[in-house]
C-alpha cells in the first residue's frame, strides 16, 4: 500500500510541474484547436506537431537555405584569402 501512496505522490508532483511550466495549458490549447477544426486533418500528429511549432521547415525551404549556405561559406572563405592577402600587404609597409 505505501508503495502505491508513493507512485502516486510522484505522479501527483509530475502533473504539478507539467501544470507550472505551462505544458497541460499549451497541449489543451493545441488539442481544443484539433477539435474545432472543421476537416479533421489525415494525421493528427502532423497537426499536434505543427501547432507546437516542432514540424521544421518545408523541403523547398530545406534546399534553399542549404543552398544559401553554399553560397554563404564560398564567399567567407574568399574574404578569408582577401583578408590574408591584404594582412600580409600591409605588413610589409610597416
Amino acid at each position: 500500500m505505501a508503495q502505491y501512496r508513493a507512485s502516486e505522490s510522484k505522479r501527483e508532483q509530475f502533473r504539478r510541474y507539467l501544470e507550472k511550466s505551462g505544458v497541460l495549458d499549451t497541449l489543451t490549447s493545441v488539442l481544443v484547436a484539433l477539435y474545432e477544426e472543421p476537416e479533421k486533418p489525415n494525421n493528427a500528429l502532423d497537426f499536434i506537431k505543427l501547432h507546437l511549432g516542432a514540424a521544421g521547415p518545408e523541403p523547398a525551404d530545406t534546399e534553399a537555405l542549404r543552398t544559401e549556405l553554399a553560397d554563404l561559406q564560398q564567399k567567407c572563405s574568399e574574404l578569408m584569402e582577401e583578408n590574408k592577402e591584404l594582412r600580409s600587404r600591409v605588413s610589409v609597409y610597416r
